[in-house]
């Protein structure tokens, strides 16, 4: 597990292991099953005190916000055929899993 360097309150530089939940967010939440590994994760990183409670309320309202679009697109699909079984398709977003190049502005 990678380690960051921060300076605590006495200006003292102490080594902070990197949140668990930081390499599924990199990869981008695309599923109900990257969204539940996410929250797994995140969970874990704040009981062992890797992620302020700052940024696991914004990270907890901001999942909030896509359930609510997956809940709207179940919601508001457009009918399916007479006899259909299956439900229409859920994403959280689209593309998948692996897209992702990095922030905006890193790299080349």
């Amino acid at each position: 597990m990678a380690t960051v360097s921060k300076r605590d309150d006495d200006a003292n530089q102490v080594d902070v292991k990197a949140p668990r939940s930081l390499g599924i967010s990199r990869k981008g939440i695309k599923t109900g099953e990257d969204f539940a590994n996410l929250m797994s994760d995140l969970m874990s990183d704040i009981l062992d005190g890797r992620v302020t409670p700052s940024i696991a309320n914004a990270t907890v309202n901001a999942g909030g916000k896509l359930l609510k679009v997956v809940e709207m697109q179940y919601r508001y699909a457009p009918p399916q055929p007479t006899g259909a079984t299956a439900r229409p398709a859920l994403v959280l977003a689209p593309g998948t899993p692996d897209e992702y190049d990095g922030p905006v502005g890193e790299g080349a």
